[in-house]
């Protein structure tokens, strides 16, 4: 053990520090693995902690009234487990962002959607003539003299995308509709 001015160097096989009151292990270090075996790890530096490779924990949760936050700022983020991923809010909103595509998939099974709302925003509106048989979109509000359209039908292009029609007797979808041939 040297005890010097700029630092404390010990060379052993292993090196242990242990709780005075208990004799609990609190760090442990050897040629093969390093083990803390405090109740609670506290990293105070503002960037926080930062892993080299992966990390392996059966918990990982955020200070009382604080976030959780996972981030890879220039990377992508993936959590993977081989019975599944499970993200909950159990008293409050679970909110997915991205800058360009979100994408849910399941390569063997279903996406299921179960809530007494489901909403899609910001779908295009298209207008349905009966009388020359054409769908256009529709971006400006309908004018004062013509009755307001409060019911709509949800139209499927062939390519997947989503759009509204207004609804009629029979269906206004249209697959040769502007939207979906300039989607």
């Amino acid at each position: 053990l040297i005890s010097g001015a700029d630092a404390v160097e010990a060379q052993c096989k292993r090196f242990e520090v242990r709780a005075s009151d208990s004799g609990k292990v609190l760090f442990s270090a050897d040629e093969d693995e390093i083990v803390i075996g405090a109740d609670r790890l506290k990293v105070t530096g503002t960037e926080g902690a930062v892993f080299g490779h992966s990390v392996e924990t059966p918990h990982i949760r955020a200070e009382p009234s604080q976030d959780l936050k996972l981030e890879s700022p220039t990377r992508s983020l993936v959590m993977e487990a081989p019975r599944g991923v499970q993200v909950n809010a159990a008293a409050g909103d679970l909110k997915a962002t991205c800058r360009k595509e979100l994408h849910l998939q399941s390569t063997e099974g279903e996406i299921f959607l179960n809530a007494d709302t489901i909403r899609l925003g910001n779908l295009p509106v298209g207008s349905f003539s009966s009388s020359s048989s054409s769908f256009s979109s529709s971006s400006s509000s309908p004018s004062s003299s013509a009755p307001r359209q409060t019911i709509y039908e949800l139209c499927a292009c062939p390519n997947g995308k989503l759009y509204l029609s207004p609804a009629g007797a029979s269906s206004t979808c249209q697959s040769s509709s502007n939207i979906c041939l300039w989607s």
